[in-house]
């Protein structure tokens, strides 16, 4: 790793460090820095004996360590896994738009989600919601659907799951506009469930997703040099060595399962796998052993901040993390399609 690079990765975990901090002092009850650090301090092994927080409101205790850091984390974790997404994705579709949503992933889960809701099972279990689980069944049974439109043989055609992706989203996003119609005393659940929040993050959900989450991840970012060898070409990735139908399905399989299993506690999210991965495509390089994990620092480091705008832009009331990503997504998604008629970006 060259040391201009090892340099920008220590800026952006500072970066990261310092979004988390200034995330948990800002909201409803303003809480003084000084206190945040303090209060998170006392819940790390070697530092809590050295540190009193006696005179600390016990609301702005539980305030930290029971309602803010657990939503932090939780979106930092979230923007993280969207983005190596993202990066993966196009890596293997050689296409710079594909995310989540162009594979119907994302539509997979609304509909899940929205079952769950006209049916009031708002029941939890382990942590989840099964609301949440039958978001998780859904992406995951969208994702099975698209694989088998696409696979022809035992090959995956690039351009037919990105249409089976693109199909499977409409008829999927129909359903639940169908649910919403007949559904009316649910509106509000399905609009906002759709449109994406944080508002009921938990350590338990935490739990519940960071071991498959931490291990999906690694091994995607394992893949990168096969990465780096389909992007420059199937042809020539296979003469360097690269089964790219396995490696394709590996990354495919990998990186759906990875989407359904946040977009279940976070509901729909749309463009933190497309803005993040091009621009740190800028800052950084197109190799992917650098871009993917500068993309989850820099994934995390988007959705924490977007959500911490999204609960405190308007005072007393939450809008949707969903609209502020789209706010700043549709126009670079706008920007990425006029410049991709000029030249290749991936």
């Amino acid at each position: 790793m060259r040391k201009n690079n090892k340099i920008k990765i220590i800026i952006l975990l500072g970066i990261l460090a310092i979004s988390i901090l200034f995330s948990i002092t800002v909201g409803a009850v303003k809480i003084p820095l000084k206190d945040t650090v303090k209060i998170i301090s006392s819940k790390i092994g070697f530092l809590s004996s050295k540190v009193d927080i006696s005179n600390i409101k016990e609301s702005n205790i539980f305030i930290v360590l029971s309602i803010r850091l657990p939503r932090i984390l939780l979106a930092a974790l979230v923007g993280s896994v969207l983005a190596v997404v993202g990066s993966s994705y196009q890596a293997i579709f050689k296409n710079p738009m594909a995310d989540p949503y162009v594979m119907g992933v994302s539509s997979g889960a609304a509909f899940g989600a929205t079952i769950g809701i006209v049916l009031g099972l708002n029941k939890g279990v382990f942590g989840f919601g099964i609301t949440s689980i039958f978001a998780f069944v859904g992406a995951l049974i969208t994702t099975i659907i698209v694989y088998n439109l696409a696979r022809v043989g035992n090959k995956i055609s690039t351009t037919s799951i990105l249409l089976a992706g693109i199909v499977m989203s409409s008829i999927l996003s129909a359903g639940v506009s169908i649910m919403m119609i007949f559904n009316h005393d649910e509106l509000a659940s399905i609009v906002s469930w759709t449109m994406g929040s944080f508002n009921g993050a938990s350590w338990k959900q935490i739990g519940v997703i960071v071991v498959p989450v931490a291990a999906g991840l690694v091994f995607l970012v394992s893949l990168s040099r096969e990465m780096n060898a389909i992007v420059m070409g199937e042809e020539d990735a296979q003469n360097m060595g690269v089964n790219v139908e396995r490696v394709k399905k590996m990354i495919l399989v990998t990186a759906s399962l990875l989407s359904a299993c946040v977009v279940s506690v976070s509901g729909i999210i749309g463009f933190v796998g497309i803005i993040v991965p091009h621009l740190f495509r800028l800052l950084f390089d197109a190799d992917h052993k650098m871009l993917l994990p500068v993309s989850a620092i820099g994934g995390g480091i988007f959705l924490l901040l977007s959500d911490t705008l999204a609960r405190t832009i308007v005072p007393g009331t939450e809008i949707p993390v969903g609209i502020i990503t789209s706010i700043f997504g549709g126009p670079f998604f706008l920007y990425l399609l006029k410049k991709s008629k000029s030249r290749k970006l991936i």
